[in-house]
C-alpha cells in the first residue's frame, strides 16, 4: 500500500479576500499539519499519510483546495473548503479512507461531510484507464 499524499494550496484565498491578509490556504495547510501531528502523537494513527503545501494549484475560483493522491490510485481534487480545524480533521479522515482503499476510489456518501461536494476533479491512476474509458 503506497502512502497517500495530502496537498494543500497555500496561496488559496476565497473570492474577494484581501491580498493584505494571510492566505486562507496557508491557514488550512497549517491546520492539516497540526491535526495530523496531533493524531499521530495521541494514537499513532494515520501512518502512511504525508502532507505538503503547494503554492497555487489553479483552483483560485474555488478556494481553498486540497488534493489526495497516491501511486496507483485515483487522485481527488477538492475545492470550496473552509480553512478551519474541522475541515482539517475531515481532510485527514478522507485521506485515511483514500489510503485504505485499494484503488483510491472514494464513494461520495462515505466521505466526510465537507468533502462530499466541491469536488473539482477525480483522475484515474497514471497509465490506467478508468471506468467508461475507451
Amino acid at each position: 500500500m503506497s502512502d497517500t499524499e495530502i496537498i494543500v494550496c497555500t496561496t488559496c484565498r476565497p473570492p474577494g479576500a484581501s491580498r493584505e491578509l494571510p492566505a486562507a490556504g496557508l491557514a488550512l495547510f497549517e491546520a492539516v499539519q497540526d491535526a495530523l501531528l496531533e493524531c499521530e502523537l495521541d494514537t499513532g494513527e494515520h501512518k502512511g499519510l504525508q502532507v505538503r503545501g503547494l503554492a497555487c494549484m489553479s483552483g483560485c475560483a474555488r478556494a481553498c483546495t486540497v488534493t489526495l493522491q497516491a501511486h496507483g490510485k485515483y487522485t481527488y481534487y477538492f475545492g470550496d473548503l473552509t480553512s478551519d480545524t474541522e475541515t482539517a480533521s475531515q481532510v485527514i479522515v478522507c485521506a485515511q479512507q483514500h489510503l485504505q482503499s485499494a484503488d483510491g476510489n472514494l464513494a461520495r456518501n462515505a466521505r466526510p461531510e465537507r468533502l462530499r461536494s466541491g469536488i473539482l476533479a477525480r483522475l484515474p491512476p497514471l497509465g490506467q484507464s478508468g471506468p467508461g474509458s475507451t
